[in-house]
């Protein structure tokens, strides 16, 4: 059997005069694992327009998988309609397919909704006998037995962050604005892998760094402690995401730092303590985020802070309180959201029944663009707000102030990390136009390195 797999470019990915690092980051991780499944005799190859585009000239699989995020909807629903004009059978899935399952039929042969651990070698065995079912819905949920991720498919050197891992699915919270509650919905909502399955993926990688794409890596601290323990010795260099709560957790960020963790991005989401409230956002309630902050630096490890702007409890001050906080508190990066009402999410629902989600436009659910009626302001005060809250937190004088009160290791790797994400995307641009943008990895290593090596 031939199968093509394609990840088609968010539409915010596409512009031909720009390319922003962060589409470069990591490769299709979730098209590998389904590949782990084919047969050896099976011809398969994976296709990332975030690094290529997609020629279909004379490509003629048996099967073509297309993985669907809302703003790739469009791109992704014209190149199944193209394959299906062909007589080539179409297999979609991912978040956008289970959050609206009839509007992603009507350009499908079979539509996957939920992670696709269970139901994806159901079709395989389906389709071999020409008998697969139009849709499929996951409601085992486990990682046992998973294949090794077919790594040899992904384009190594046209990523900054090749070696991307993810060792649970889910998150054990269920915040009301997250678009991963409807991908889960009908079974467990977060589950890991065996510690020693984990381990022997991390084995499998080549050089030092790696990037944890888990939604919560220390959401179940038994495993993540076993973990840790496991992974000391290797010499690895990582980055992961976790929440408040764990990150405050006894014990368990100087656990993650021994074993390499270098960076974190955690969801503080909001500066407004009612807004944690109607969205659902428990696990921030009444924490402390100074406490949080120097509890990651204390440990050695640099922040990387999320920020949704919009709640209901938002005021045009917003913007300067978040920016003014976060660069007080010495956060190395910061990534800054307009609210945006998923599809399939307690938010949507919510808002749809108030009449508040102004169009349908997949586009624009970009989290850039206001697609809502936002309360505290006017929709074009949330999008300039949102925008200059870029400009401020990254101006080299803040910058500057937000690492001038570390010691000087400490300094030079706030500075670095933090202008080499933002004040130098000409230079990310023209590695990723030129594919050479895997020679910056060990320039990222040492930078995230460099503590370590002071407290030698």
């Amino acid at each position: 059997m031939r199968v093509t797999m394609i990840l088609p470019a968010l539409t915010e990915a596409t512009s031909p005069l720009f390319r922003p690092i962060k589409y470069s980051l990591f490769p299709p991780l979730g098209l590998a694992t389904l590949a782990g499944y084919l047969s050896p005799d099976d011809e398969v190859r994976i296709v990332d327009e975030h690094v290529e585009r997609a020629d279909l000239t004379d490509d003629r699989p048996d099967v073509v998988v297309i993985q669907v995020y809302i703003t790739s909807a469009r791109r992704s629903y014209e190149l199944a309609d193209q394959y299906r004009a062909r007589g080539v059978f179409v297999a979609l899935g991912g978040l956008h397919v289970t959050s609206l399952p009839d509007e992603a039929a009507a350009h499908a042969d079979a539509i996957f909704l939920g992670p696709g651990e269970d139901t994806w070698p159901q079709f395989l065995a389906d389709h071999r006998r020409g008998e697969a079912a139009p849709r499929y819905e996951s409601t085992t949920r486990t990682l046992q037995g998973l294949p090794p991720i077919r790594r040899d498919l992904i384009k190594r050197e046209r990523y900054l962050v090749p070696n991307s891992i993810v060792v649970s699915r889910g998150c054990p919270h269920h915040c009301d604005f997250c678009y991963k509650d409807a991908f889960f919905e009908g079974g467990k909502s977060y589950y890991t892998q065996a510690v020693d399955d984990a381990l022997a993926e991390i084995d499998r990688l080549p050089g030092k760094h790696l990037y944890f794409l888990d939604d919560h890596l220390f959401g179940n601290r038994r495993f993540a402690e076993a973990l840790f323990e496991g992974m000391k010795g290797m010499g690895r260099v990582w980055q992961a995401a976790s929440t408040v709560d764990a990150v405050l957790a006894p014990g368990l960020v100087e656990k993650a730092y021994a074993a390499g963790l270098r960076s974190m991005f955690v969801g503080f989401e909001t500066v407004n303590e009612a807004n944690l409230t109607e969205q659902r956002k428990r696990q921030n309630v009444g924490r402390d985020y100074d406490a949080v902050a120097r509890r990651l630096h204390d440990a050695g490890v640099m922040v990387n802070a999320s920020f949704v702007f919009g709640m209901d409890g938002d005021g045009p001050d917003v913007f300067g309180r978040t920016v003014e906080w976060a660069v007080g508190a010495g956060l190395e990066t910061a990534t800054f959201h307009i609210m945006t009402p998923y599809p399939g999410t307690a938010l949507y629902k919510r808002m749809q029944a108030d009449d508040r989600i102004v169009h349908h436009d997949w586009d624009l659910y970009d989290t850039r663009h206001v697609v809502h009626r936002p309360r505290g302001m006017t929709p074009e005060q949330l999008e300039a707000g949102y925008w200059q809250a870029y400009r401020d937190f990254y101006r080299w004088g803040n910058i500057w102030r937000g690492a001038s009160a570390k010691p000087l290791p400490d300094r030079m790797r706030h500075l670095a990390y933090a202008g080499g994400w933002k004040k130098f995307e000409p230079l990310w641009d023209a590695l990723i136009r030129s594919r050479q943008v895997l020679r910056a990895l060990p320039l990222l290593e040492t930078t995230l390195n460099r503590m370590r090596v002071a407290a030698q």
